[in-house]
């Protein structure tokens, strides 16, 4: 090959590599355009109408920027509607925008009821999302998970026996009064729970196994049950403060209880007055979530008369304590829709954190302790068992009694 066409071969290289070059680096500058830029760009094309990514977005619980709906209303300075003449400046798409973004002037509803006279409230999608999502999940696991370690208990720990046996004599334990209120406020409690869990799972589950006609029937029903059994719990709660409290209150006692762990630790059960440890934290549990899910129950009922958070709010936003753990204030100015949201939040909540203790008590006073179910059956429990768990209390009913327990023989001895 001659140096001339070697020296050509070479040019030609050199040329197309220029070629090539320039193809992919001496391009015009391309502008990139940001994927909000795209959509404001769609948006102004439909007149500021949101488009399906934004509805996509939404729905997938992502934050948009909304401004281009919230600012597009037709309601600035210059821009007003008079009241009963033509629209003007402004459309039907506006005043729906301004009554959604509360920004529409002079609004007046034609109604007394404060339900009313909220036209727009879009507070019910986060507050469906939490009862389907938080609320419906931690709380079902709460109560499987409950059961599975109360089930895992029972096959490790075995069902806790009487000391020496049954005596066949037996103490008084609770009257009968007593073991009125008992049963009225368990058996209320039962019906709320059956009831209220019927409400949130219906849809999930019996709908799709018995069909909706099923479920519709079964929550008409839950609702008429709920509504009217809440009274009888509600005093229940009542007369087991007036009945127990004194018999309740904390004292060095506790202390053994719990060092022991209510007699699973050591040999010797601790001793314990006519409640021990275990019992008062059921009480005081049923007080305080008895009494909590009461009044929010008593605000759903009416809304109107009992609004609960925005005072509640207003006190904790003067008390300083959402900036103790950086938030800003709390809203004070809600809606009657918004108050019974948080009121029905807070019912679930309480209700399964009630539901969780009340499953342990119920272990406790049925398969997990021989003799615990006969103090709130018949009243009567044996005098071994007394001895063995309330060592303190059955003294004194000894004491009272001349030193001898008091004999309660069934027919048949």
């Amino acid at each position: 090959m001659s140096k001339r066409s070697s020296g050509f071969g070479l040019f030609m290289l050199l040329a197309l590599g220029l070629v090539i070059a320039g193809v992919f680096f001496l391009q015009p500058p391309r502008i990139e355009t940001s994927r909000e830029a795209e959509l404001a760009q769609a948006r102004e094309a439909t007149g500021g109408a949101q488009t399906l990514e934004d509805i996509l977005a939404r729905q997938r619980g992502e934050q948009i920027d909304d401004s281009f709906r919230s600012s597009n209303t037709g309601f600035g300075e210059e821009a007003g509607v008079p009241q009963l003449g033509t629209l003007g400046g402004a459309s039907d798409p506006d005043l729906w925008r301004a009554l959604r973004y509360d920004t529409m002037p002079d609004v007046r509803a034609s109604t007394r009821n404060d339900v009313g006279k909220v036209l727009v409230q879009d507070g019910g999608m986060a507050w469906w999302q939490f009862r389907e999502g938080p609320l419906a999940i931690w709380g079902g696991w709460a109560l499987l998970g409950t059961i599975g370690l109360l089930g895992l208990f029972f096959l490790l720990r075995g069902r806790v026996r009487i000391e020496g046996g049954t005596t066949g004599t037996t103490v008084t334990r609770f009257a009968g009064f007593e073991r009125f209120t008992h049963w009225m406020t368990a058996g209320s409690f039962i019906l709320l729970g059956l009831t209220g869990l019927a409400t949130l799972f219906g849809r999930m589950f019996i709908a799709p196994l018995l069909g909706k006609e099923v479920n519709a029937t079964l929550l008409v029903w839950s609702k008429l049950i709920h509504n009217n059994v809440s009274w009888a719990f509600m005093l229940g709660v009542i007369l087991m403060f007036v009945l127990w409290v004194w018999h309740n209150i904390p004292n060095k006692l506790d202390l053994i209880w719990f060092k022991q762990a209510g007699g699973i630790i050591g040999k010797n059960h601790p001793p314990a007055k006519k409640f021990n440890a275990g019992q008062k934290i059921i009480f005081w549990s049923v007080v305080v979530f008895g009494f909590s899910i009461s009044l929010s129950g008593l605000s759903l009922l009416f809304p109107f008369e009992l609004p609960l958070f925005a005072k509640t709010f207003s006190i904790i936003n003067e008390l300083g304590l959402p900036g103790w753990v950086g938030m800003g204030p709390l809203p004070t100015n809600l809606a009657p829709q918004e108050e019974m949201q948080l009121a029905q939040a807070w019912h679930g909540i309480v209700a399964f954190l009630f539901m969780v203790i009340i499953l342990a008590h119920i272990y406790i006073g049925s398969v997990g302790m021989e003799g615990a179910f006969d103090a709130m059956g018949s009243g009567q429990v044996d005098e071994n068992w007394a001895e063995q768990h309330h060592s303190i209390w059955y003294a004194k009913v000894k004491a009272k009694e001349g030193g001898k327990p008091v004999a309660h023989h069934s027919p048949a001895e």
